[in-house]
């Protein structure tokens, strides 16, 4: 079944049947012109009693007075703060979503204040394809409140369209941002109160991560690079190659892990967005580990072991999470979705050790699976925090 919706998918991208974008009717310029836009005082969202920082790459549209995040490019970095009120119901789309524009500076200097209260804590999420502003918000919050994450969380919205056939669209916008974003992660880390950062990246948004976390290891001093400490890469949606022989290495070089750097991979050989987006490029992805070589899927095979293939780099520093076993839906939001998944998602984010099982790999570990007769909880423990 997989393979006949890769295979259509595959000839829909190739055909030229995707969503794409069309300028509109009304100037770019016009769209994120105004106060609302460009506010030059600090502006909170109404009755936000707890809100989250936002910095969005998404041209605003604020004609008639309120904020839209569009799915272009925007002319410049904003900043922002949202606030989710929850309704108590376990359903990720139940709540008000309130967003408002910050002047820059008094962003910087609310996320500082913040910050200083968590030890200089900081948690930047970066969503991957097909999301929308509102969508990866909630994101945002079930991940703060999932974890316990008591320090400031920061959501970076980049130009997703938010459609299912908006693949190779949302590629060009990602890669456009690269810029953007490795010029944000840099300023955040050089700041004098910055002292961690937890880095957690989704799908595609590897693709922002990756580059953004070696640009600031050239680039800035040795201390800021030290505060990227804990980076998570969730189902990531980047070639595998080229990460074990090229980026993976100089993310977990010697100097950094003695540093304390640690790279968390979630990964499932049920993944079927990645099943997908493997049959686009050609090669396997970092968030699946399908075995490319049908030779090394004998060997496994030939050993009684699962015919799974990860990226192999010498380091402590990098640890494999395979949720294979507890996969739900398509196998790639397992983080937020699968109870005992969630779990240990929230463990890694707090820096905590967590219950997993051992592979035949010192850095592969795998998740306790559901008996066939137990029913977890998924919502009650993924999204709890819709009730608190």
């Amino acid at each position: 079944m997989m393979r006949t919706l890769a295979g259509l998918i595959l000839a829909m991208l190739l055909s030229g049947c995707v969503s794409g974008l069309k300028y509109g009717d009304t100037p770019h310029a016009q769209l994120s012109a105004g106060p609302v836009c460009n506010p030059v005082s600090g502006q909170k969202p109404a009755g936000a009693a707890e809100p989250y920082f936002a910095v969005t790459s998404r041209l605003p549209d604020c004609r008639d007075g309120t904020v839209k995040l569009t799915s272009y490019r925007t002319d410049a970095l904003r900043y922002g703060r949202f606030a989710i009120t929850p309704t108590g119901a376990a359903k990720k789309d139940d709540g008000d979503l309130a967003f408002a524009f910050a002047a820059e500076q008094l962003w910087w200097g609310e996320l500082a204040a913040q910050a200083a209260k968590n030890d200089g804590r900081v948690l930047l999420y970066v969503h991957g394809y097909r999301e929308n502003f509102s969508r990866s918000a909630r994101d945002t919050a079930q991940i703060k409140r999932l974890s316990g994450f008591n320090g400031p969380v920061i959501h970076y919205s980049w130009p997703s369209i938010g459609e299912l056939l908006s693949y190779t669209v949302d590629q060009t916008s990602v890669s456009w941002d690269v810029n953007n974003f490795r010029s944000f992660l840099k300023r955040l880390a050089q700041q004098p109160w910055t002292k961690d950062i937890v880095v957690v990246s989704h799908s595609m948004g590897a693709r922002l991560a990756i580059p953004g976390i070696l640009y600031v290891d050239r680039t800035a001093t040795a201390q800021s690079a030290k505060a990227l400490s804990n980076i998570i890469l969730v189902s990531p949606d980047y070639d595998r190659q080229i990460f074990t022989e090229q980026t993976g290495p100089q993310l977990l070089a010697a100097d950094r892990v003695k540093a304390g750097r640690r790279l968390t991979l979630y990964v499932s050989d049920s993944d079927q967005a990645l099943d997908v987006a493997r049959t686009v490029h050609g090669y396997p992805r970092l968030g699946r580990p399908y075995c490319f070589d049908p030779f090394e899927a004998q060997r496994l095979a030939a050993r009684g072991l699962p015919e799974r293939c990860y990226p192999s780099i010498a380091t402590s520093g990098l640890r494999i999470i395979d949720t294979t076993d507890l996969s739900i839906g398509s196998g790639h939001s397992n983080y937020l979705r699968s109870a005992n998944v969630c779990e240990d998602f929230a463990a890694t984010v707090k820096s905590q050790t967590a219950q997993r099982r051992a592979t035949d790999l010192p850095y592969v570990f795998s998740l306790t699976g559901y008996g066939e007769k137990e029913k977890p909880a998924h919502d009650d423990i993924c999204m709890r925090f819709l009730a608190s």
